[in-house]
């Protein structure tokens, strides 16, 4: 059995949904648009996976889809990404998805005792395709579910689509360039 790693802090799921980000040219670049950039996001996100077939990394790219469709759906009442306000998967088939994804992994409990106190962990078995969607469709499910689900934003800017954690009540922006850049949109919109 081996343990999957809690995905509350959201690294690997908000990973996976930056692999869709602005192209600094008022575009979209996808780091999944062909297999090879699946593969070269894997060997930075999961070293040591042998590359993925064209079927196993369309899979992935479906996983991505319906992880940002989650949030997309996660950061109501306030707007998505452009991305998802342009092409979003139903909530449903969003939902579908990752829990099937989840459900084959199989997913055992396993309680932790020492002198330290009691943790819980999930374990599986599942190997190759299988753990790989599992375990990012379970990083997504425990990020949207756990503490920084509630923080959870999309950044605003003008042609930014990422979706950030918010560490302060007033963030609108996911780095600070994005804020430069709304600051002079709407200046530029001012004064024209």
């Amino acid at each position: 059995m081996r343990r999957l790693p809690d995905g509350a802090d959201g690294t690997t799921a908000l990973a996976l949904v930056a692999t869709i980000a602005h192209d600094g040219e008022g575009g979209v670049a996808d780091r999944f648009e062909d297999d090879a950039g699946v593969d070269a996001w894997l060997a930075e996100h999961a070293p040591g996976l042998p590359p993925r077939t064209a079927d196993e990394a369309e899979r992935l790219r479906a996983i991505r889809f319906a992880a940002r469709s989650a949030f997309a759906a996660a950061v109501a009442p306030h707007p998505a990404s452009r991305v998802e306000r342009q092409r979003r998967m139903s909530d449903a088939d969003a939902a579908r998805l990752l829990s099937d994804a989840v459900n084959a992994l199989a997913p055992v409990h396993v309680l932790d005792i020492d002198d330290t106190g009691v943790r819980r962990a999930l374990a599986t078995a599942a190997e190759g395709q299988a753990l790989l969607e599992g375990s990012l469709a379970l990083a997504v499910a425990d990020f949207l579910t756990g503490p920084l689900a509630p923080r959870l934003r999309s950044c605003q800017a003008p042609r930014c689509v990422r979706y950030f954690v918010q560490e302060h009540g007033r963030q609108q922006w996911c780095k600070a360039s994005c804020g430069n850049r709304a600051r002079v949109a709407r200046h530029a919109e001012r004064h024209r």
